[in-house]
């Protein structure tokens, strides 16, 4: 079985998503059978690859003071057994992390360098548009320092990547994480592990309820 997760390096839910359903994983007796492949998605295209504050970005964007949605979003988080310091968090473009992780799924570390990425800018209030910062992660998981630096400094997979963004436009993909399972079923948002469970168990099954 495939399954695609669709999702953002600055959302909060799609780490959470996560954890949730490695959870569901862990769980399903045919866990080895599974690929799970990690698609990209982006909550603000526009945003620059300078970085500012995630603080401002959301104060802008909901109209009310960051720390009473930080507030929330770390409990969800520590129910999990993740650490959240958002207001440490650095809000830049994400299209060059998700070229890394394009580059990482070709030597199958995606899983890697998306679990080092999400917590750079969750727990380390690290920038994921710096390429120093990008390529310590992506060595920190294992892949070869001279490749990814030579990488990140070209435009490879910057077509691939964009090409993976507007597929998930044509699927519908409006909101992350969304996971995609066969190409068969999907469902969005930070599910809980029961129902993921229950839905890898139907897939695996041949179910499409």
């Amino acid at each position: 079985m495939k399954v695609e997760i669709y999702s953002d390096l600055v959302c909060p839910w799609c780490y959470i998503g996560k954890r949730r359903f490695e959870k569901a994983l862990a769980a399903f007796p045919g866990a080895a059978d599974v690929e799970v492949v990690y698609r990209p998605f982006q909550l603000n295209p526009a945003a620059g690859e300078e970085g500012e504050p995630s603080a401002l970005v959301y104060e802008r964007k909901f109209g009310r003071p960051a720390e009473s949605i930080f507030g929330p979003l770390t409990q969800a988080a520590a129910a999990e057994g993740l650490t959240f310091r958002m207001e440490q968090a650095v809000a830049t473009n994400t299209f060059q992390a998700h070229r890394l992780l394009w580059f990482a799924a070709r030597h199958r570390l995606q899983d890697e360098v998306k679990e080092r990425l999400l917590a750079h800018y969750f727990t380390d209030g690290g920038h994921l548009g710096d390429h120093t910062q990008l390529a310590e992660i992506g060595v920190a998981a294992g892949l070869d320092r001279d490749r990814v630096v030579a990488f990140l400094a070209s435009q490879d997979g910057a077509r691939e990547v964009r090409a993976e963004l507007a597929e998930a436009a044509g699927l519908g993909v409006t909101s992350v994480p969304t996971f995609v399972f066969d190409g068969r079923v999907a469902v969005s948002g930070a599910q809980s592990p029961e129902l993921l469970l229950e839905v890898l168990e139907k897939v695996a099954a041949g179910s499409n309820d």
